[in-house]
């Protein structure tokens, strides 16, 4: 499997993997869920798709298996935010106002929207890595930018499933039960924290420490030990 992060700026060196992408989010969200969003026989494609969002999708065997979008919690379009701050202005009909707790805009936090994994990947193994560099490859986008919190609306199992993959997921504020599929949905936001497969590789990729004190105390830079966080 493979990561593409790319946006409307570049989004033509990755040959199809756009349109692959809103083709399995119709197929998803449209054929299998039965939402009432924009589509055609084709693709899903909504207000949210501009120039001002970000995408991290999975490639394996030259397709597109799952893929997600992000922007900024500060994007305007038109008449149009994001999602959740247009939810909490009352703009969806199918997303209560309520589900927001707060007005969120800030560059520091970026939203993540229409997450999606294609229904047949075999094992559970094989959906967990494929989660994991979505998801990965959005912290990487929104911490290019500058970011450090994450927030998406989501059915609560997604929760559940990124926990597992060490993200620090939390719910913001109330769920509501989506009349269309059945479904629970909440507010989850998390750190902008890559999962704990991506630290360890990073930590095992890290040359060796040099221990500093003996140089320290000989220059006389005054070393002090860091103090583990409290937990």
């Amino acid at each position: 499997m493979e990561n593409l992060r790319f946006d409307f700026s570049d989004l033509h060196r990755h040959g199809r993997a756009f349109y692959e992408f809103l083709a399995l989010r119709k197929k998803i969200f449209v054929d299998e869920l039965k939402w009432d969003v924009p589509h055609n026989a084709d693709v899903e494609m909504d207000q949210y798709d501009t120039p001002l969002a970000h995408y991290s999708v999975v490639m394996h065997e030259g397709r597109v298996i799952g893929g997600a979008r992000a922007m900024a919690t500060t994007a305007t379009w038109g008449e149009h935010t994001y999602m959740l701050r247009d939810a909490y202005s009352g703009k969806l009909k199918h997303i209560p106002p309520h589900i927001m707790s707060v007005d969120i805009a800030s560059p520091k936090v970026w939203e993540c929207t229409r997450l999606v994994i294609a229904s047949g990947i075999a094992t559970q193994a094989e959906r967990a890595e494929c989660m994991r560099l979505i998801v990965d490859g959005l912290v990487d986008t929104v911490r290019r930018h500058g970011a450090e919190e994450m927030i998406c609306l989501s059915s609560l199992h997604l929760m559940r499933a990124l926990r597992q993959l060490g993200y620090q997921v939390d719910r913001l504020g109330a769920t509501y039960q989506n009349a269309e599929d059945g479904r629970t949905y909440g507010v989850l936001r998390m750190p902008a924290e890559h999962s704990s497969q991506r630290r360890a590789l990073t930590a095992a990729a890290l040359p060796n420490q040099v221990d500093i004190r003996p140089l320290a105390a000989s220059v006389g830079m005054g070393y002090r030990p860091q103090h583990a966080p409290a937990a």
